[in-house]
Protein backbone atom coordinates (compact mmCIF):
# COMPACT_ATOMS: atom_id res chain seq x y z
CA UNK A 1 0.00 0.00 0.00
CA UNK A 2 0.97 3.37 -1.25
CA UNK A 3 1.53 5.59 1.91
CA UNK A 4 2.19 9.28 2.76
CA UNK A 5 5.45 8.71 5.07
CA UNK A 6 8.52 9.66 3.60
CA UNK A 7 11.14 7.64 2.69
CA UNK A 8 14.57 7.11 4.41
CA UNK A 9 17.61 8.94 2.73
CA UNK A 10 18.62 5.08 1.76
CA UNK A 11 15.27 4.47 0.14
CA UNK A 12 15.31 7.70 -1.67
CA UNK A 13 19.20 6.84 -2.62
CA UNK A 14 17.90 3.28 -3.60
CA UNK A 15 15.31 4.43 -5.86
CA UNK A 16 16.63 6.83 -7.59
CA UNK A 17 19.53 5.35 -8.65
CA UNK A 18 17.57 2.00 -9.49
CA UNK A 19 15.16 4.13 -11.44
CA UNK A 20 18.34 5.99 -13.44
CA UNK A 21 19.39 2.12 -13.87
CA UNK A 22 16.11 0.71 -15.25
CA UNK A 23 15.92 3.42 -17.53
CA UNK A 24 19.45 3.24 -18.74
CA UNK A 25 18.78 -0.09 -19.63
CA UNK A 26 15.44 0.11 -21.54
CA UNK A 27 16.05 2.73 -23.08
CA UNK A 28 19.13 1.16 -24.91
CA UNK A 29 16.50 -1.59 -25.87
CA UNK A 30 13.96 0.68 -27.07
CA UNK A 31 16.01 2.86 -28.89
CA UNK A 32 16.09 0.80 -32.49
CA UNK A 33 12.10 0.56 -32.31
CA UNK A 34 11.45 3.20 -34.70
CA UNK A 35 15.13 2.60 -36.73
CA UNK A 36 15.55 -1.31 -37.78
CA UNK A 37 12.78 -1.50 -40.74
CA UNK A 38 14.97 1.76 -42.03
CA UNK A 39 18.50 1.32 -41.11
CA UNK A 40 18.89 -2.24 -40.73
CA UNK A 41 17.99 -2.83 -44.78
CA UNK A 42 20.80 -1.71 -46.10
CA UNK A 43 22.57 -4.50 -44.30
CA UNK A 44 23.66 -7.43 -46.51
CA UNK A 45 21.05 -10.68 -46.16
CA UNK A 46 18.18 -8.54 -44.86
CA UNK A 47 14.77 -8.64 -45.51
CA UNK A 48 11.20 -8.33 -43.75
CA UNK A 49 11.99 -11.80 -42.01
CA UNK A 50 15.50 -11.02 -40.64
CA UNK A 51 14.55 -7.10 -39.56
CA UNK A 52 11.99 -8.30 -37.54
CA UNK A 53 13.66 -10.76 -35.82
CA UNK A 54 16.66 -8.68 -35.18
CA UNK A 55 13.38 -6.49 -33.81
CA UNK A 56 11.82 -8.97 -31.53
CA UNK A 57 14.77 -11.49 -30.28
CA UNK A 58 15.98 -9.48 -27.34
CA UNK A 59 12.19 -10.83 -26.22
CA UNK A 60 13.00 -14.33 -26.33
CA UNK A 61 16.30 -14.34 -24.71
CA UNK A 62 15.02 -12.23 -21.85
CA UNK A 63 11.72 -14.41 -21.79
CA UNK A 64 14.10 -17.61 -21.13
CA UNK A 65 16.47 -15.70 -18.88
CA UNK A 66 14.76 -13.44 -16.29
CA UNK A 67 13.37 -16.16 -14.26
CA UNK A 68 16.57 -18.06 -13.92
CA UNK A 69 18.72 -14.75 -13.05
CA UNK A 70 15.97 -13.90 -10.74
CA UNK A 71 16.56 -17.28 -8.68
CA UNK A 72 20.27 -16.87 -9.32
CA UNK A 73 20.38 -13.59 -7.56
CA UNK A 74 18.39 -15.14 -4.27
CA UNK A 75 22.18 -17.43 -4.07
CA UNK A 76 24.99 -14.96 -5.42
CA UNK A 77 23.34 -11.68 -4.47
CA UNK A 78 21.14 -8.87 -6.40
CA UNK A 79 24.46 -6.94 -7.37
CA UNK A 80 26.78 -9.84 -9.01
CA UNK A 81 23.81 -10.71 -11.48
CA UNK A 82 22.82 -7.00 -12.27
CA UNK A 83 26.42 -5.97 -13.57
CA UNK A 84 26.84 -9.32 -15.20
CA UNK A 85 23.36 -8.35 -17.24
CA UNK A 86 24.90 -5.06 -17.41
CA UNK A 87 27.96 -6.71 -19.45
CA UNK A 88 26.21 -9.27 -21.31
CA UNK A 89 24.10 -6.33 -22.49
CA UNK A 90 27.17 -4.24 -23.04
CA UNK A 91 28.72 -6.99 -25.31
CA UNK A 92 25.59 -7.42 -26.73
CA UNK A 93 25.17 -3.95 -27.68
CA UNK A 94 28.94 -3.80 -29.14
CA UNK A 95 28.31 -7.04 -31.22
CA UNK A 96 25.30 -5.36 -33.07
CA UNK A 97 27.22 -1.65 -32.87
CA UNK A 98 30.12 -3.46 -35.12
CA UNK A 99 27.93 -5.73 -37.45
CA UNK A 100 28.47 -5.59 -41.28
CA UNK A 101 25.39 -8.32 -41.52
CA UNK A 102 21.97 -8.75 -40.37
CA UNK A 103 22.99 -11.70 -38.55
CA UNK A 104 25.38 -9.77 -36.85
CA UNK A 105 22.29 -7.64 -35.68
CA UNK A 106 20.64 -10.74 -34.68
CA UNK A 107 22.89 -11.88 -32.84
CA UNK A 108 23.75 -8.50 -30.64
CA UNK A 109 20.16 -7.95 -29.95
CA UNK A 110 19.81 -11.80 -28.89
CA UNK A 111 22.95 -10.95 -26.08
CA UNK A 112 20.94 -7.80 -25.37
CA UNK A 113 18.00 -9.19 -24.29
CA UNK A 114 20.07 -12.21 -22.43
CA UNK A 115 21.73 -9.54 -19.87
CA UNK A 116 17.68 -10.17 -18.35
CA UNK A 117 17.88 -7.92 -14.54
CA UNK A 118 14.47 -6.80 -14.60
CA UNK A 119 13.51 -8.92 -12.06
CA UNK A 120 16.59 -8.70 -10.17
CA UNK A 121 16.24 -5.02 -10.01
CA UNK A 122 12.91 -5.30 -8.45
CA UNK A 123 14.02 -7.90 -6.06
CA UNK A 124 16.77 -5.77 -5.29
CA UNK A 125 14.39 -2.30 -4.64
CA UNK A 126 12.34 -5.14 -2.44
CA UNK A 127 15.84 -5.61 -0.45
CA UNK A 128 16.52 -2.48 0.39
CA UNK A 129 13.44 -0.40 1.26
CA UNK A 130 10.78 -1.17 4.17
CA UNK A 131 7.24 -2.98 3.68
CA UNK A 132 5.38 -0.06 3.81
CA UNK A 133 7.38 1.50 1.40
CA UNK A 134 8.06 -0.98 -1.30
CA UNK A 135 5.02 -0.79 -3.26
CA UNK A 136 5.71 3.09 -3.93
CA UNK A 137 9.26 2.30 -4.51
CA UNK A 138 8.44 -0.44 -7.34
CA UNK A 139 5.77 1.86 -8.97
CA UNK A 140 8.62 4.88 -8.87
CA UNK A 141 11.22 2.23 -10.79
CA UNK A 142 8.45 0.63 -12.84
CA UNK A 143 7.49 4.41 -14.33
CA UNK A 144 10.94 4.61 -15.77
CA UNK A 145 9.80 2.41 -18.32
CA UNK A 146 7.06 4.47 -19.88
CA UNK A 147 9.83 7.30 -19.46
CA UNK A 148 12.58 5.05 -21.45
CA UNK A 149 9.96 4.08 -24.57
CA UNK A 150 8.83 7.73 -25.12
CA UNK A 151 12.47 9.28 -24.94
CA UNK A 152 13.78 6.46 -27.11
CA UNK A 153 11.49 7.07 -29.92
CA UNK A 154 12.33 10.67 -30.22
CA UNK A 155 16.53 10.00 -29.26
CA UNK A 156 16.81 6.83 -31.34
CA UNK A 157 16.64 8.64 -34.43
CA UNK A 158 18.45 11.84 -33.42
CA UNK A 159 21.47 9.43 -32.42
CA UNK A 160 20.91 7.27 -35.97
CA UNK A 161 20.68 10.94 -37.84
CA UNK A 162 24.26 11.19 -36.87
CA UNK A 163 25.81 8.59 -36.74
CA UNK A 164 23.71 5.33 -38.39
CA UNK A 165 22.85 2.78 -36.73
CA UNK A 166 25.70 1.43 -35.16
CA UNK A 167 25.47 4.79 -33.32
CA UNK A 168 22.39 3.69 -31.84
CA UNK A 169 24.28 0.33 -30.49
CA UNK A 170 27.26 2.47 -29.33
CA UNK A 171 25.40 4.78 -27.71
CA UNK A 172 23.86 2.37 -25.64
CA UNK A 173 27.05 0.49 -24.96
CA UNK A 174 27.83 3.61 -22.99
CA UNK A 175 24.34 3.55 -21.32
CA UNK A 176 25.76 0.19 -20.35
CA UNK A 177 28.88 0.85 -18.48
CA UNK A 178 27.64 3.80 -16.65
CA UNK A 179 24.34 1.41 -15.26
CA UNK A 180 27.36 -0.47 -13.81
CA UNK A 181 29.43 2.33 -12.33
CA UNK A 182 25.81 3.61 -11.07
CA UNK A 183 25.72 -0.39 -9.46
CA UNK A 184 28.72 -0.44 -8.19
CA UNK A 185 28.99 3.44 -6.76
CA UNK A 186 25.16 4.41 -5.65
CA UNK A 187 23.47 1.57 -5.14
CA UNK A 188 23.49 0.17 -1.72
CA UNK A 189 24.68 -3.85 -0.96
CA UNK A 190 21.80 -5.42 0.64
CA UNK A 191 22.14 -9.01 2.32
CA UNK A 192 21.94 -12.30 0.10
CA UNK A 193 19.35 -14.69 0.32
CA UNK A 194 16.43 -12.23 0.71
CA UNK A 195 13.19 -13.32 -0.51
CA UNK A 196 9.35 -11.40 -0.80
CA UNK A 197 6.16 -12.67 -2.51
CA UNK A 198 5.67 -9.48 -4.03
CA UNK A 199 8.66 -10.26 -6.22
CA UNK A 200 10.66 -13.38 -7.48
CA UNK A 201 8.92 -16.27 -8.91
CA UNK A 202 8.59 -19.34 -6.88
CA UNK A 203 9.25 -22.60 -7.81
CA UNK A 204 5.72 -24.31 -6.73
CA UNK A 205 3.40 -21.79 -7.44
CA UNK A 206 4.18 -21.67 -11.36
CA UNK A 207 0.90 -24.36 -11.96
CA UNK A 208 -1.44 -22.36 -9.98
CA UNK A 209 -0.49 -19.43 -11.99
CA UNK A 210 -1.08 -20.92 -14.99
CA UNK A 211 -4.13 -22.06 -13.89
CA UNK A 212 -5.77 -19.00 -12.90
CA UNK A 213 -8.38 -18.22 -15.47
CA UNK A 214 -8.08 -13.74 -14.76
CA UNK A 215 -4.08 -14.82 -14.53
CA UNK A 216 -3.82 -16.27 -18.22
CA UNK A 217 -6.40 -13.49 -19.77
CA UNK A 218 -4.41 -10.66 -18.66
CA UNK A 219 -1.06 -12.73 -19.95
CA UNK A 220 -2.47 -12.98 -23.19
CA UNK A 221 -3.23 -9.41 -23.08
CA UNK A 222 -0.60 -8.45 -22.44
CA UNK A 223 1.18 -10.84 -24.97
CA UNK A 224 -0.92 -9.56 -27.57
CA UNK A 225 -0.51 -6.05 -26.85
CA UNK A 226 3.74 -6.11 -27.43
CA UNK A 227 2.96 -8.60 -30.38
CA UNK A 228 1.10 -5.70 -32.59
CA UNK A 229 3.87 -3.19 -30.91
CA UNK A 230 6.34 -4.30 -32.60
CA UNK A 231 4.80 -5.46 -35.28
CA UNK A 232 3.63 -1.84 -36.05
CA UNK A 233 6.98 -0.87 -35.40
CA UNK A 234 8.03 -2.80 -39.00
CA UNK A 235 5.10 -1.24 -40.53
CA UNK A 236 4.84 2.43 -39.42
CA UNK A 237 8.53 3.75 -40.43
CA UNK A 238 8.11 2.71 -43.57
CA UNK A 239 4.65 4.84 -44.24
CA UNK A 240 6.39 7.64 -42.75
CA UNK A 241 8.60 7.58 -45.21
CA UNK A 242 5.85 6.50 -48.07
CA UNK A 243 2.93 8.74 -47.22
CA UNK A 244 4.28 11.42 -45.03
CA UNK A 245 7.18 11.86 -47.20
CA UNK A 246 9.64 12.16 -44.12
CA UNK A 247 13.05 11.69 -43.97
CA UNK A 248 13.90 8.97 -41.59
CA UNK A 249 16.24 11.47 -39.65
CA UNK A 250 13.24 13.49 -39.10
CA UNK A 251 10.49 10.75 -37.76
CA UNK A 252 11.03 11.87 -34.25
CA UNK A 253 8.82 15.31 -34.93
CA UNK A 254 5.78 12.85 -35.65
CA UNK A 255 6.77 10.16 -32.91
CA UNK A 256 7.33 13.36 -29.44
CA UNK A 257 4.05 14.76 -30.44
CA UNK A 258 2.04 11.97 -30.69
CA UNK A 259 3.48 10.36 -27.46
CA UNK A 260 2.69 13.72 -25.40
CA UNK A 261 -0.86 14.18 -27.00
CA UNK A 262 -1.55 10.56 -26.05
CA UNK A 263 -1.37 11.70 -22.27
CA UNK A 264 -3.84 14.23 -23.13
CA UNK A 265 -6.22 11.15 -24.40
CA UNK A 266 -5.14 8.41 -21.62
CA UNK A 267 -5.42 10.64 -17.96
CA UNK A 268 -9.31 10.86 -18.72
CA UNK A 269 -9.64 7.17 -19.46
CA UNK A 270 -7.68 6.43 -16.14
CA UNK A 271 -10.05 8.94 -14.35
CA UNK A 272 -13.04 7.27 -15.62
CA UNK A 273 -12.14 3.89 -14.54
CA UNK A 274 -10.28 5.21 -10.92
CA UNK A 275 -12.93 7.60 -9.91
CA UNK A 276 -15.85 6.71 -11.57
CA UNK A 277 -15.76 3.38 -11.58
CA UNK A 278 -15.53 2.27 -15.36
CA UNK A 279 -12.52 -0.15 -15.56
CA UNK A 280 -13.93 -2.28 -17.24
CA UNK A 281 -15.45 0.10 -19.96
CA UNK A 282 -12.18 2.08 -20.33
CA UNK A 283 -10.35 -1.21 -20.49
CA UNK A 284 -12.32 -2.36 -24.03
CA UNK A 285 -12.33 0.98 -24.89
CA UNK A 286 -8.30 1.14 -25.14
CA UNK A 287 -8.88 -2.00 -26.88
CA UNK A 288 -11.38 -0.47 -29.59
CA UNK A 289 -8.69 2.07 -30.02
CA UNK A 290 -5.85 -0.62 -30.98
CA UNK A 291 -7.92 -1.87 -33.75
CA UNK A 292 -9.39 1.51 -34.57
CA UNK A 293 -5.20 2.94 -34.95
CA UNK A 294 -4.44 -0.60 -36.99
CA UNK A 295 -7.63 0.14 -39.47
CA UNK A 296 -6.16 3.62 -40.19
CA UNK A 297 -2.35 3.02 -40.49
CA UNK A 298 -3.69 -0.11 -42.75
CA UNK A 299 -4.92 2.20 -45.26
CA UNK A 300 -3.74 6.01 -44.58
CA UNK A 301 -5.26 8.36 -47.51
CA UNK A 302 -3.06 11.24 -46.48
CA UNK A 303 -0.77 11.66 -43.32
CA UNK A 304 -3.16 13.53 -41.35
CA UNK A 305 -4.75 10.21 -41.07
CA UNK A 306 -1.37 8.14 -40.32
CA UNK A 307 -0.64 10.67 -37.82
CA UNK A 308 -4.18 10.02 -36.34
CA UNK A 309 -3.91 6.62 -36.44
CA UNK A 310 -0.47 6.71 -34.47
CA UNK A 311 -2.26 8.63 -31.58
CA UNK A 312 -5.10 6.53 -31.13
CA UNK A 313 -2.30 3.26 -30.98
CA UNK A 314 -0.13 5.36 -28.46
CA UNK A 315 -3.05 6.31 -26.37
CA UNK A 316 -4.46 2.71 -26.33
CA UNK A 317 -1.20 1.25 -25.54
CA UNK A 318 -0.19 3.61 -23.08
CA UNK A 319 -3.39 2.93 -21.08
CA UNK A 320 -3.26 -0.62 -21.28
CA UNK A 321 0.52 -0.77 -20.59
CA UNK A 322 0.32 0.91 -17.32
CA UNK A 323 -2.96 -0.96 -16.24
CA UNK A 324 -2.12 -4.05 -16.84
CA UNK A 325 0.36 -5.04 -14.04
CA UNK A 326 -1.65 -3.54 -11.30
CA UNK A 327 -4.92 -5.56 -12.56
CA UNK A 328 -1.89 -8.54 -11.73
CA UNK A 329 -1.43 -7.54 -8.14
CA UNK A 330 -5.10 -7.06 -7.67
CA UNK A 331 -6.37 -10.45 -8.96
CA UNK A 332 -3.98 -12.75 -8.05
CA UNK A 333 -4.19 -15.38 -4.96
CA UNK A 334 -2.37 -14.69 -1.50
CA UNK A 335 1.46 -14.86 -1.67
CA UNK A 336 1.77 -15.44 -5.65
CA UNK A 337 2.35 -11.67 -6.80
CA UNK A 338 6.02 -12.31 -7.81
CA UNK A 339 5.20 -15.68 -9.37
CA UNK A 340 1.92 -14.30 -11.21
CA UNK A 341 3.90 -11.17 -12.23
CA UNK A 342 7.19 -13.01 -13.58
CA UNK A 343 4.81 -15.01 -15.67
CA UNK A 344 3.27 -11.88 -17.27
CA UNK A 345 6.65 -10.69 -17.68
CA UNK A 346 7.24 -13.47 -19.62
CA UNK A 347 4.70 -13.21 -21.98
CA UNK A 348 5.15 -10.00 -22.35
CA UNK A 349 8.75 -10.63 -23.72
CA UNK A 350 7.40 -13.98 -25.68
CA UNK A 351 4.72 -10.99 -27.38
CA UNK A 352 7.82 -8.81 -28.40
CA UNK A 353 9.63 -12.04 -30.21
CA UNK A 354 6.54 -12.63 -31.78
CA UNK A 355 5.56 -9.67 -32.89
CA UNK A 356 9.21 -9.25 -34.44
CA UNK A 357 9.67 -12.51 -36.00
CA UNK A 358 6.20 -13.59 -37.01
CA UNK A 359 5.67 -10.10 -38.14
CA UNK A 360 8.60 -9.98 -40.20
CA UNK A 361 7.76 -13.51 -41.82
CA UNK A 362 3.90 -12.30 -42.50
CA UNK A 363 5.01 -8.85 -44.13
CA UNK A 364 8.05 -10.72 -46.39
CA UNK A 365 5.12 -13.46 -46.95
CA UNK A 366 2.32 -11.17 -47.62
CA UNK A 367 2.96 -7.29 -47.38
CA UNK A 368 2.29 -5.06 -45.04
CA UNK A 369 -1.70 -5.91 -45.16
CA UNK A 370 -1.34 -9.20 -44.12
CA UNK A 371 0.71 -8.34 -41.29
CA UNK A 372 -2.20 -5.13 -39.79
CA UNK A 373 -4.67 -8.24 -41.00
CA UNK A 374 -3.16 -10.38 -38.08
CA UNK A 375 -3.08 -8.14 -35.89
CA UNK A 376 -6.51 -6.63 -35.95
CA UNK A 377 -7.46 -10.30 -35.72
CA UNK A 378 -5.48 -10.58 -32.61
CA UNK A 379 -7.03 -7.48 -30.75
CA UNK A 380 -10.40 -8.52 -31.89
CA UNK A 381 -10.05 -11.83 -30.41
CA UNK A 382 -8.29 -10.15 -26.95
CA UNK A 383 -11.37 -7.88 -27.26
CA UNK A 384 -13.88 -10.67 -27.28
CA UNK A 385 -12.13 -12.42 -24.37
CA UNK A 386 -12.44 -9.35 -22.36
CA UNK A 387 -16.10 -8.49 -23.13
CA UNK A 388 -17.72 -10.61 -20.39
CA UNK A 389 -18.08 -8.18 -17.61
CA UNK A 390 -16.35 -10.77 -15.10
CA UNK A 391 -13.22 -10.83 -17.55
CA UNK A 392 -11.57 -8.43 -14.95
CA UNK A 393 -12.58 -10.29 -12.00
CA UNK A 394 -10.29 -9.86 -9.10
CA UNK A 395 -10.04 -5.83 -9.43
CA UNK A 396 -12.76 -4.24 -6.64
CA UNK A 397 -15.75 -4.40 -7.70
CA UNK A 398 -16.26 -0.47 -7.54
CA UNK A 399 -13.20 -0.40 -10.16
CA UNK A 400 -15.15 -2.43 -12.06
CA UNK A 401 -18.32 -0.69 -12.65
CA UNK A 402 -20.60 -3.36 -11.02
Amino acid sequence: MITEHPMTPLERRTVSSLALLYSFRMLGLFMVLPLLALYAADLPGADPLTIGLALGVYGLSQALLQIPLGWLSDKLGRKPVIVGGLLVFALGSVVAGMAETIEGVVVGRALQGAGAIASTVMALVADLTREEQRTKAMAIVGMSIGLSFAMALVLGPLVAAAGGLSAVFWFTTVLAIVGVAIVLLLVPTPPVGQMYDEVGARRGLFARSLQDAGLLRLNFAVFSLHFVLMALFLVVPGLLLEVAGLDRNSHWMVYLPALLLSIVGMVPMMIMAERKGRLHAMFLLAIVLLILAMTVISAPASPLLLYLGMWLFFVGFNYLEATLPSLVSKMVFAGGKGTALGVYSTCQFLGAFAGGALGGWLLKSGGASLLLGCCLGLSALWLVVFLPTNSLLGAPAAARGE
